[in-house]
């Protein structure tokens, strides 16, 4: 017999019935009880056969990982990083499920790799064998020690990178005010995201990175020194053109979101092809295929 004793009924509850609709089928379930008053799930000594035991392990090994592990990941937000804010829980979550679903390979870098699942199905085989009660907290605190510290990682990094984006959205809404305060020097600029990130006025005529410091407004680097890249975004602020045609091979490229986050609407994304070079008398000038 296995006697799995939960801290509380909710779990309870939710263990017995994913077991039960797991193995719905199966006639063998009769051997599992809920002690709904004592937290316990029993799955009795019996007839029951070797693929009902391995069905019962692999819906434990499904409620650790698929159920009870967003619970973990709460209360590690809020009992070890005092994140108590439904809303913020959330957020986090959201970038943490997509390092998990292998959506962020630029996080994934900050995780050692660990092979939970061989891990967790060894903890799981070893007391479904010494056939024991045990209980299910000490079985996550002390059993799947390395699993809860892979879990603390996960969550360590992506409130790091919550805290991040949280910064880059004040950045961005912070640059957004200095822009509505700016009276435009130019209607149309182009700009072309190469090896360099070149300007060219409404004429096609490159301006010069002389021309361009020129223009930065000197407040912009004085009051936002950290944040402002001073050969991009400081003279395009500073220029605060009407209409931006940006040319780029990747049109999510970092610094194209962020200048498409910042001037919205001003922005239009052009392929990198429309920009081409064209040769006359006065040297090189360049123009644009369907432009406008």
């Amino acid at each position: 017999m296995v006697e799995i004793i939960f801290q509380n009924r909710i779990d309870a509850v939710r263990f017995y019935e994913y077991l039960l609709a797991r193995l719905e089928h199966n006639q063998d379930s009769e051997n599992i009880l809920l002690l709904e008053d004592r937290y316990i799930v029993k799955i009795f000594e019996g007839s029951y056969t070797e693929f009902f035991l391995n069905e019962v392990k692999n819906a434990f090994f499904e409620f650790i990982t698929y159920v009870k592990r967003d619970d973990w990941f709460k209360e590690i937000l809020a009992q070890q990083f005092y994140f108590t804010d439904v809303e913020e829980q959330q957020q986090i979550l959201d970038i943490l499920h997509s390092i998990l679903e292998g959506k962020r390979e630029d996080l994934s870098v900050f995780i050692r790799e660990v092979n939970e699942e061989a891990e967790i199905r060894e903890a799981i085989d070893y007391v479904f064998q010494e056939k024991i009660s045990f209980s299910f907290y000490s079985f996550f605190t002390f059993r799947l020690q390395v699993f809860r510290q892979l879990l603390e990682s996960y969550v360590e990094v992506s409130i790091d990178e919550y805290k991040m984006e949280q910064d880059y959205q004040m950045f961005v809404h912070m640059l957004r005010d200095f822009l509505a305060s700016r009276e435009s020097k130019m209607d149309i600029l182009h700009l072309l995201f190469d090896e360099e990130i070149t300007f060219f006025n409404q004429d096609f005529v490159e301006m010069k990175r002389s021309e361009l410091t020129r223009m930065i407004d000197r407040k912009l680097l004085v009051n936002h020194p950290v944040y402002v890249d001073s050969t991009t975004i400081a003279p395009l602020l500073s220029i605060a053109p009407t209409t931006i045609f940006l040319y780029a091979k990747d049109a999510e490229a970092p610094l194209v979101r962020t200048i498409k986050n910042i001037f919205e609407e001003r922005v239009i994304i052009k392929p990198y092809g429309a920009l081409r070079s064209v040769r006359n008398g006065n040297g090189d000038q360049y123009s644009a295929e369907n432009h406008g």
